[in-house]
């Protein structure tokens, strides 16, 4: 298992989670380096709301089994949507996803302000399907506007927690959407079927 500590020795930190299967391994690396996880689910981007049901319920059921906080934000698709206006034609690792992730984990930040988390991190670098580049960037900018918080650039596809990531998928039956979440990916996966 990959070996990590937190930025500044953090032993709590604060878990931006997209979904159950790529927050799996990353809280089991977590929990075996003697990090405790708060896991956030902050994700008004995910459509239709069905989707966003299941995929927190998923996310809560794991965090439930490894006995850690789980943080039900607040889903608000319409104000997700007005943040994106103008992006909506912007290919996946476009400009789009970049001001998505901006958006989800600047609330991951100010949360974490507000409730003595200094670190943060996301689940969001787990998957390959997303530029890793963007996401750091996006949570630099937001730990930037939320005085006393850092976000923690971990590349957490490497050290085995892809292969960790599809075991556990497989152990506890998770569900696995196949688009990142929001209509727009969603309509980009149905064009190239």
């Amino acid at each position: 298992m990959l070996q990590i500590t937190a930025p500044e020795n953090e032993h709590r930190i604060l878990l931006h989670s997209c979904c159950a299967p790529c927050s799996s391994a990353i809280i089991e690396c977590l929990i075996d380096n003697n990090i405790k996880p708060v896991m956030l689910f902050f994700n008004p981007n995910i459509y239709p709301s069905a989707e966003y049901e299941t995929r927190k319920e998923e996310a809560k059921r794991f965090a439930t089994l490894k006995n850690i906080d789980f943080i039900d934000a607040d889903y608000n698709y319409n104000a997700w949507k007005e943040e994106m206006k103008g992006l909506e034609d912007e290919p996946e690792r476009g400009n789009r996803c970049l001001k998505c992730f901006y958006y989800r984990l600047s609330y991951t930040a100010k949360y974490a302000q507000e409730h003595g988390l200094k670190v943060f991190t996301t689940t969001l670098a787990s998957s390959r399907w997303k530029s890793l580049e963007q996401i750091n960037k996006a949570g630099r900018l937001a730990a930037s506007q939320y005085e006393g918080t850092i976000f923690w650039e971990q590349n957490w596809r490497k050290g085995g927690l892809q292969e960790l990531r599809n075991q556990l998928l497989k152990e506890n039956n998770f569900y696995n959407q196949r688009y990142c979440g929001c209509e727009f990916s969603l309509k980009a996966t149905s064009n190239n079927k």
